[in-house]
């Protein structure tokens, strides 16, 4: 229906515009991502901008997240929000691990970074901030994720995605996903080496909810040579007991 399509359009544009935090995007730019023209795409932002929901920067003219989404997703965080009861989880293994840690949470066939914590090792890698979404399988929180979803649930969703290939290169076709699902399994947490930027490594660990579904991730990103042989398995172990206290808390708290 013409109706439903709009809307769907205008969603898709709404999550590329919050995407893209503080910094915005042109308009360009999101009619390229979301693959519309753009006379449509400043339409529909305009429609948008007209209701709150997202705000032009002036000076730039790059779209920005608008305050309208920021009281609806006040409203809404208490149904979904678990920073609250991971926070000291995240903080716990940055320090421990000097590295860079993340909640990532699971929205559809994406993950989206909800809480970022600095270790103390002063060389950091800036691939994931909060907001950030990547496909499942791409960074190492969405591998995590996928890896431990049921294998009919694996199949139908790299039947949906198969430009994944073309956007995120050779690593991420169906067979080479697979295989790094199945090592993922066996290992216990997710190994990302530098696929998405060179040097920039990362390690994912899926979070369980009551159901036993994997809904969130912790993860971990830092330089390559901090991720070396000797040291990877520590760091797994470290992020695999985060994630099971993780899991043991969100699935107290929600039987209550």
């Amino acid at each position: 229906m013409p109706g439903a399509q709009a809307i769907a359009r205008a969603a898709h544009l709404l999550r590329l515009v919050s995407a893209a935090g503080m910094e915005g995007k042109g308009v360009r730019e999101l009619a390229a991502e979301a693959s519309l023209s753009r006379s449509t795409t400043h339409r529909l932002l305009s429609a948008l901008r007209a209701e709150g929901l997202v705000d032009q920067d002036e000076r730039t003219s790059r779209w920005l997240a608008g305050p309208e989404l920021f009281l609806m997703g006040a409203a809404a965080a208490p149904r979904y929000d678990i920073t609250h009861v991971a926070g000291d989880i995240v903080r716990s293994l940055a320090v421990k691990t000097e590295e860079s840690a993340f909640l990532s949470v699971r929205r559809g066939d994406e993950t989206v970074c909800l809480m970022r914590e600095e270790g103390s090792f002063p060389i950091r890698s800036f691939v994931l901030s909060e907001g950030v979404r990547f496909p499942l399988g791409v960074a190492s929180a969405g591998l995590a994720i996928l890896s431990f979803l049921p294998p009919s649930e694996v199949d139908a969703y790299l039947d949906r995605h198969p430009e994944l290939a073309d956007r995120w290169g050779g690593a991420h076709d169906a067979d080479a996903l697979r295989a790094r699902i199945g090592d993922t399994r066996d290992r216990g947490y997710a190994v990302n080496p530098g696929l998405i930027v060179a040097g920039s490594w990362g390690l994912g660990a899926a979070v369980f909810d009551r159901d036993g579904a994997p809904a969130w991730a912790l993860s971990l990103t830092g330089v390559e040579f901090r991720f070396d042989r000797d040291r990877l398995p520590q760091l797994g172990r470290l992020l695999l007991a985060h994630a099971h206290q993780l899991t043991t808390r969100i699935q107290s708290v929600r039987r209550r």
